[in-house]
């Protein structure tokens, strides 16, 4: 029985593993921080004064770059490298796919003597061209033309990627179509950058405060599973899709609640170890590590950073985390719910406003009712998730996605705001007539002396809100563990923007009347009427919150299929219009391209389930059918009554021909789907196909738990969850 062996040899393996020689690992984070990054301190140090003044505009302030201070900086940038070993460069860029991109370039030219020299230019630097036919346009441009632009973003620090035989450097850009159209998550959010801070700036203007520059901070953390490599190769729907397709709930999972916060495994934290210290040489700050709530589940997060670069670094978290794992014999699954019955991963999105002096526009300070500027901003960002929350649930759409939203371990599908008890109350206040006090945070006393007082937050956390603040910050909980932060980012940026400007608007017009402070209170007031049925602070996942949500007339976009459409709403389009963050024909593009990505996606799921059902499963279940048969009929032969036997016959013979007619019915969906345009797909594809394969799981599972393990030819949960 070759899947006996071929299962239990993985299971051997796995538990046979032993540890990398290692000697020369060091982690002196000082030391090493940022060695495989030339950052704009470096960079600075490089360059003569005036070149960099000129570049400093750029970075700062947003100015156009001209081409004489690019040929100095490529001159800096190619000298930094080839002193770091490096022999090529790529222009590193993020399409549609969610994933990154590079062609790589040697930095090496042939000369006429028949020798070679070093060469890299400012039109290198700011210029390449890699064929953009075969990525994601969404219609932006037709696939038999190959033209695509890359750009260089002077924001964002140049790094180095290496490997033990050699080292590339990595140059973050831009990518766009011939005519200009983007083709990346990094061009809008630049672009969102920019609206965000202009509207940002013009409030501030009002409170008499000046600043250079206002942007959006980001923390993404990362959750993410671990499974030993030799199972995962043994999984085809882990290889295909990222997830199982199949697969028993075990006996234990993560019912005992000892795994979340538990001791880090010696060979886990190993790898942690190594991914920390490769990520602090690229100048990412991770700062957490811990065990999640499922078996086999981690996560890691790094403190806040201008969110452009954030962005930047939360793909290197995903490329170096999968990498790294490898060596340590690890498959790390950066899918939303690898494990039916398991908690999932997500990437929650901390996210704040900052000035270019450090000021975090999101800190109410110890007496939030006398902070009215907090007061403006706070509002302004509650005002937008109202007007915008179809936006918000678009922006973590996925098929991965709708596994985990609403499922007891992850917010729910609608979307609201948990602002605590204290900020709550400031609310009411300025609807009720005035800010009179709020309600203190004082010192919290744990029943005995040896035990220290302490500071008492003015409001609890709400793991089932999707958008809670926390302090000095949203948490956007409902981002997805695979996905680029980029383009949720872009929404919340915009959609800020706009409620900012709304106030603006209303606020400069009402200054016309009345006092600073009265115009203020009117204008917050007012602004906050509707964007009240935002907020709740109670328990996201009861069937009462549902009820409530409806009658308050909030939206409840369970599945991508609901979501993706309103992207293309017409008061969407006029918003990313307005804000120069996205054009029409970008937006209907985005709505082609992920909702492709979604019945995609779902169409190698299918076909995968189906062919470890027709080519594992039922080969296993009909051996052991024949070996039951076999024991009956010699039972039988010998003059003895075995029903026990016979019960387990009839009993796998009624699971195989449950299995033969669920595959049959989604044989039949398939066929007669009808086609006609990718959203209309998508729906038929959650209400058809989706059941469908469920089917197909519930009788291969079934079959699993009745199956002898022996026979059984795929790893089991029990094994790839703690087997470490």
């Amino acid at each position: 029985m070759p899947h006996t062996v071929q299962r239990y040899d993985a299971l051997a393996a796995a538990k046979s593993w032993s540890p990398i020689s290692n000697g020369d690992f060091k982690m002196q984070v000082t030391e090493i921080f940022g060695e495989n990054t030339l950052n704009h301190e470096k960079l600075k140090e490089r360059l003569p004064k005036t070149v960099w003044k000129e570049l400093k505009k750029t970075i700062v302030e947003g100015e156009p770059l001209n081409s004489q201070v690019a040929d100095v900086v490529s001159l800096a940038m190619k000298e930094w490298a080839v002193e770091k070993g490096a022999t090529h460069y790529t222009h590193w860029f993020q399409p549609l796919t969610g994933a990154t991109a590079e062609k790589h370039d040697s930095f090496i030219t042939p000369n006429q003597g028949g020798g070679a020299v070093s060469e890299f230019s400012g039109k290198d630097l700011i210029k390449g061209e890699p064929d953009a036919s075969s990525f994601p346009s969404g219609g932006l441009r037709p696939t038999f033309e190959a033209r695509g632009y890359t750009a260089w973003d002077p924001t964002s620090p140049v790094f180095l990627i290496e490997n033990q035989n050699g080292k590339y450097l990595c140059i973050p850009t831009a990518f766009a179509s011939w005519k200009g159209e983007a083709l990346d998550h990094k061009t809008p959010l630049l672009r969102s950058v920019e609206a965000l801070n202009k509207q940002a700036k013009r409030a501030l203007k009002l409170f008499g405060v000046e600043t250079k520059r206002v942007t959006s901070t980001v923390g993404s953390e990362q959750e993410y599973f671990l499974i030993d490599q030799e199972f995962f190769y043994r999984r085809p729907d882990l290889m295909t899709s990222g997830r199982t397709l199949v697969g028993a709930k075990p006996p234990r999972g993560q019912e005992l609640d000892d795994h979340y916060f538990g001791s880090i495994p010696d060979r886990v934290l190993s790898f942690m170890l190594e991914v920390e210290r490769e990520l602090y040489r690229l100048g990412v700050p991770v700062k957490t590590r811990h065990n999640e709530v499922a078996p086999g589940q981690f996560e890691m997060a790094p403190i806040f950073e201008n969110c452009n670069i954030a962005a930047d670094h939360q793909q290197l978290m995903m490329i170096v985390l999968r990498k790294t794992a490898k060596r340590y014999g690890f498959e790390c699954l950066l899918h939303e719910k690898p494990f039916d019955g398991l908690n999932g991963s997500g990437k929650h999105l901390n996210w704040s406003i900052s000035t270019k002096e450090g000021q975090n526009l999101l800190e109410p300070g110890d007496s939030p009712h006398e902070n009215m500027q907090f007061l403006f901003f706070f509002t302004a960002v509650l005002k937008a998730v109202y007007k915008h929350q179809d936006l918000l649930r678009v922006s973590i759409a996925s098929a991965g996605n709708d596994h985990r939203l609403g499922a007891n371990e992850a917010p729910p599908a609608i979307i609201s705001a948990f602002i605590g008890e204290q900020l709550e109350d400031i609310i009411n206040q300025l609807l009720n007539g005035g800010l009179k006090n709020s309600k203190k945070k004082g010192l919290l006393g744990l029943g005995t002396p040896v035990l220290p007082e302490l500071p008492l937050d003015a409001g609890d956390r709400n793991r089932t809100s999707p958008f809670a603040f926390t302090g000095n910050k949203f948490e956007f909980r409902a981002v997805g563990s695979s996905q680029s932060v980029s383009f949720p980012t872009v929404v919340l940026n915009t959609i800020v923007a706009e409620a900012i400007d709304e106030y603006c608007t209303k606020l400069e017009a009402a200054l016309e009347k009345k006092d600073f402070e009265s115009a203020l209170k009117d204008v917050l007031v007012d602004g906050m009427k509707e964007p009240r049925k935002i907020m709740f602070n109670g328990d996201g996942y009861s069937d009462e919150w549902q009820t409530e949500a409806a009658e308050r007339g909030l939206l409840n976009l369970k599945t991508t299929a609901d979501a993706l459409p309103y992207l293309a709403d017409e008061k969407n389009i006029k918003l990313f219009e307005k804000y120069k963050v996205l054009n029409e024909a970008e937006v209907h593009s985005r709505l082609e391209i992920w909702t492709e990505q979604y019945v995609t996606n779902l169409t190698i799921e299918v076909d995968t389930t189906e062919a470890i059902a027709k080519t594992m499963v039922y080969p296993a279940a009909v051996r052991y059918i024949n070996e039951l048969g076999e024991a009956v009929r010699d039972t039988k032969d010998l003059g003895i009554e075995n029903p026990g036997v016979e019960n387990m016959l009839k009993t796998m013979v009624e699971a195989v021909n449950n299995l033969g007619t669920a595959l049959d019915e989604l044989a039949d969906i398939q066929a007669k789907l009808e086609g006609g345009s990718i959203l209309e797909q998508s729906v038929e594809y959650k209400e058809k196909v989706i059941p469908a394969m469920t089917k197909v799981r519930d009788a291969v599972d079934f079959l699993e738990r009745y199956s002898p393990d022996d026979y059984w030819p795929l790893p089991i949960y029990r094994e790839m969850l703690f087997v470490k």
